[in-house]
């Protein structure tokens, strides 16, 4: 669970989930495609936090298939 709210703050702060580094001059943070809940400086560090980060990461990422799969359509479904 710790990861989860260490993801969490990595997330608000947009600072790497890994090292730390926050964005800012120069450093673009990228988000991670699977889950888009933590950012890396860097692939180094990305693959450097995978270990503590695949579990989240697979279950943030089910959970966002599954919002996308079952997301409702806006509008009025009163028929034709």
């Amino acid at each position: 669970m710790s990861t989860n709210l260490e993801e969490q703050a990595a997330d608000t702060m947009m600072c790497c989930a890994s090292c730390g580094t926050a964005e800012g001059d120069g450093i673009k943070l990228k988000t991670c495609t699977a889950c888009k809940s933590v950012r890396y400086c860097s692939i180094k560090c990305q693959k450097e936090h995978r270990s503590q980060h695949k579990r989240a990461c697979k279950k943030r990422a089910a959970e966002l298939h599954d919002e996308i799969l079952f997301k409702q359509p806006e509008g009025s479904h009163e028929g034709d």
